[in-house]
């Protein structure tokens, strides 16, 4: 049946037994392209049949659905013309695995971050109202979402006079990892309250087989509104100045679908409040639906992800943790909803009373964390770069003015592949780099990590260690040398690629030859320095290697600390090296290179070039591919060299930009 839905037109004329068929239909699709493609799975599954009703009863783009998040809009997009491209989800050049605005009608925001669909609602829907435009605005938010600050000022906005705004909450008592805090316990006294959803089914048996009139259904809708407010006295959403209704079996299509029908007739903003299960129609995500929030891809038979023999940073970074808070009792850790995204879960298996899961509420987990460090602890608070955005004022203001022990560990920084725009890490250096009372670490390697974290739990101020979503590299004897502040280390050619010196180095002492190796053109080839943030390595690695089989000599620099850093020191080793090039995987406006590239040229080190991203939001493909569109390939990098090298020959200055 998906092949012949183009819209949502297609669907509104289907019985409910084609809706049922076509809800598996779409279950199925979702499980086979996320196998492949890796993807979220357990909350795409959980919300089919609501997606059905609304598309059902309402009618997009007219009345516009904004999804909070988004990263359950698989259904949506399923029925909104993108079948055929379906399995290109989440690849280069393929469609998004979140709404993005460019790609439908049907699509209003490029939403990747939670608690923000209300707000987006209401203003669009002032901005409609301004203009003349009719229609319903619905903003779909799960009740993790709602855990998040920025919802509950928008409730409280929209409360006072957002006539034609519905908020459908999708309550599966989870957001990534399983809900936290006093949100979740009201939500379920709400879904508890069996008296009220006993009486209110009576009402409605009663009422379905009685003639109606809009006098008596409207009589009966208040008569169901007073016996809510008897047997659920306390409901915030009401005293925010919402009709509320519910809660609601959110796959009971026929249900909501009448429903949704009888609020858009309301003149006042209504909360829709339905019941879903994550992972619906697959049991491993129903078992374990943390896991299969997002996944890479997996054996669709029995659920299986395949493992790698490489560590990833995150993975390292969780024993790393544990050992830390064994040695320091004073450790504590924080995380906004992600335990496991950030490798805190052995964490909080082997320390409970340590740990702090907050909800996604980034703002208050910083907050919540000077708190805690005037209080004498140590707070370890863990979140994806892209989601550190939400709080650089409480880093600010409520860490760094007032000069607090913190450790932030932001994962994921850098390029971060397959979630496109919204999730790239390329800001945090940035943004946080002009912060006072607050040092930058980027380790390259395991044992970097390791030798980061003990360094900043010995610290009086705040500290902020960052590395990307991918494997360790193998370890180097640099990597293991104590940390210096403001240092970084050299990796020499000859540490990680020694069969391919022979034809630099003096096999009796080691010592540089001074070779005349020539280029294309006849010119002779000097030295070159890559320097590096430290998730770059990899990248840098490959093109050093290049460089050597094209008998260019190049050591590479992790430069460790992006702040402070000892510009003495490291200009003291550019003095060896006829060449620089910088490479750093954040923005170069702002960035810890561009301060870099400023110094050598103060210093007449002119032979520079930073290659960094720019002034575009990275797309969505695989790492290799976010580097290589950005210009931030080992090829970039061995390209960026020899270019270096080719106007020394000439005769000319770089310092040039990419």
């Amino acid at each position: 049946m998906l092949a012949q839905i183009n819209s949502p037109d297609d669907i509104k004329k289907l019985s409910q037994k084609e809706l049922a068929s076509l809800a598996a239909e779409i279950r199925r699709e979702i499980i086979d392209t996320v196998g492949k493609n890796g993807g979220h799975l357990a909350s795409n599954l959980g919300v089919v049949e609501l997606t059905l009703a609304l598309h059902r009863a309402f009618n997009s783009p007219k009345d516009a659905i904004v999804f909070d998040v988004s990263h359950q809009c698989y259904a949506h997009k399923l029925l909104t013309g993108r079948y055929k491209k379906f399995s290109s989800l989440r690849q280069g050049g393929g469609i998004s695995g979140f709404t993005k605005e460019c790609e439908s009608e049907h699509d209003f925001f490029d939403n990747g971050h939670a608690s923000t669909s209300i707000s987006q609602a209401l203003g669009l829907l002032k901005a409609r109202e301004l203009q003349g435009a009719d229609g319903k605005v619905i903003a779909v938010i799960g009740d993790g979402a709602l855990t998040g600050g920025l919802a509950y000022e928008g409730l409280l906005n929209a409360g006072r006079d957002a006539k034609n705004l519905i908020v459908v909450l999708n309550d599966n008592q989870m957001s990534i990892s399983p809900n936290e805090g006093s949100l979740s316990r009201y939500l379920s006294s709400l879904t508890m309250s069996i008296q009220y959803q006993t009486a209110r089914r009576a009402i409605d048996k009663i009422v379905s087989k009685m003639p109606g009139s809009r006098f008596f259904q409207k009589f009966i809708f208040r008569f169901k509104r007073g016996l809510k407010g008897l047997l659920l006295s306390d409901n915030m959403f009401v005293d925010f100045g919402f009709e509320y209704v519910g809660p609601l079996n959110g796959h009971d299509m026929k249900e909501l679908e009448r429903v949704f029908e009888r609020v858009k007739k309301l003149k006042k903003p209504v909360v829709v409040h339905a019941l879903t299960k994550k992972g619906k129609g697959y049991f491993p995500a129903e078992d374990n639906p943390e896991l299969f929030h997002g996944i890479g891809p997996f054996n669709i038979a029995d659920g299986s992800v395949e493992k790698f023999d490489a560590e990833s940073f995150t993975e390292h970074f969780s024993r790393a943790i544990v050992r830390l808070a064994e040695r320091d009792k004073k450790v504590v850790a924080i995380t906004a909803a992600m335990s496991k995204g950030t490798g805190l879960a052995a964490f909080a298996r082997h320390y409970p009373d340590r740990f702090f899961d907050v909800g996604i509420a980034e703002e208050h987990a910083v907050t919540f964390a000077a708190g805690l460090s005037k209080g004498g602890l140590l707070p370890v608070v863990c979140v994806y770069s892209t989601f550190i955005q939400r709080a650089v004022d409480q880093i600010i203001h409520d860490i760094c003015l007032p000069n607090l022990r913190a450790i932030f560990v932001l994962d994921r920084s850098g390029a971060v592949p397959n979630d496109g725009e919204t999730h790239q890490g390329i800001f945090d250096i940035a943004l946080l780099k002009a912060v006072p009372n607050l040092k930058i670490l980027a380790p390259a390697s395991a044992q970097e990590l390791n030798l980061c974290l003990d360094w900043a739990a010995g610290q009086n101020s705040a500290v902020a260690i960052r590395y990307p979503k991918k494997s360790c590299p193998s370890e180097l004897e640099p990597f293991a040398l104590p940390l210096e502040e403001g240092r970084g280390v050299l990796v020499t050619a000859e540490e990680f690629a020694p069969s391919l010196c022979a034809d630099f180095c003096d096999e009796q002492n080691g010592a540089q030859k001074q070779k005349d190796l020539q280029n294309q053109n006849g010119a002779a080839y000097k030295r070159v320095l890559i320097a590096a943030t430290g998730s770059m390595f990899s990248e840098c690695l490959v093109a050093a290697r290049s460089l050597l089989l094209r008998g260019v000599y190049c050591d590479i620099y992790s430069l460790r600390f992006l702040k402070p850093m000892d510009f003495e020191s490291f200009f003291g080793i550019c003095k060896s090296y006829d060449a620089l090039v910088l490479v750093e995987d954040g923005i170069k406006q702002g960035g810890a290179c561009e301060e870099i590239e400023a110094e050598a040229l103060r210093r007449n080190f002119r032979a520079v070039q930073v290659l960094a991203f720019g002034q575009k939001f990275p797309e969505q493909g695989s790492r290799e591919q976010i580097l290589e569109n950005s210009f931030l390939s080992p090829n970039d990098i061995q390209r960026a060299a020899l270019g270096l090298l080719n106007e020394l020959q000439s005769g000319t200055s770089a310092g040039g930009q990419k």
